[in-house]
């Protein structure tokens, strides 16, 4: 009987966070630049104003589990990707990205993800280019991809180039009025973003 009435307060506090998103406000070197290697938070890039986001929490709503996620910043190190397989309960792997890799030869590491966890990549802006966009697809890992942006498309080529991300979930445009122009082809979930100062 305990165990039922733990499941059900277990879902009731899922429900209850589902769809929410938490923050914690940035840390900010006294320069105003992230100081964190040479791949960081794609929410610390101020022209998108994007560091008011804070670290994201991804909430899977159909995930109730109790696991863990690990968010870097930067590519992990293959010794770092084989640690994570001694952690407790690993669910997911978050990696939060300042730009996208111009090839493949960085997301190599990628593969040595452990199996029970899925990656989970935050990019920012369009793909720089079609190879760019189609490096990702060489990647073995359960990848998961989110592209956050700031305005429409530059061109409707852009959009084709997502369009051949086989592991992109959804693209998240930051504007202050939600329009779907230039997207209209885009063949994934599009989410819009207001940030209110």
């Amino acid at each position: 009987m305990r165990t039922r009435h733990w499941t059900v307060a277990t879902a009731a506090t899922f429900a209850t966070l589902i769809g929410c998103m938490a923050s914690v406000p940035p840390e900010v070197p006294a320069s105003g630049t992230q100081t964190n290697g040479p791949v960081g938070s794609p929410f610390s890039d101020r022209r998108m104003r994007l560091g008011l986001a804070g670290t994201p929490l991804i909430i899977d709503r159909t995930d109730l589990r109790i696991g863990t996620t690990v968010q870097f910043n930067r590519f992990p190190t293959a010794s770092e990707l084989n640690d994570l397989r001694q952690m407790l309960g690993l669910a997911h792997v978050v990696l939060a990205l300042s730009a996208w890799p111009d090839d493949y030869a960085p997301l190599q590491v990628l593969d040595q993800m452990p199996d029970e966890a899925d990656l989970i990549v935050v990019l920012p802006g369009f793909p720089p280019s079609r190879a760019a966009a189609e490096a990702w697809n060489l990647v073995r890992a359960r990848l998961r991809l989110v592209v956050v942006v700031d305005s429409p498309p530059p061109s409707s080529g852009v959009v084709a180039d997502l369009n051949t991300l086989r592991g992109l979930e959804r693209v998240i445009v930051q504007m202050d009025q939600p329009s779907r122009s230039g997207f209209e082809r885009l063949q994934r979930p599009l989410s819009f973003w207001k940030v209110v100062p």
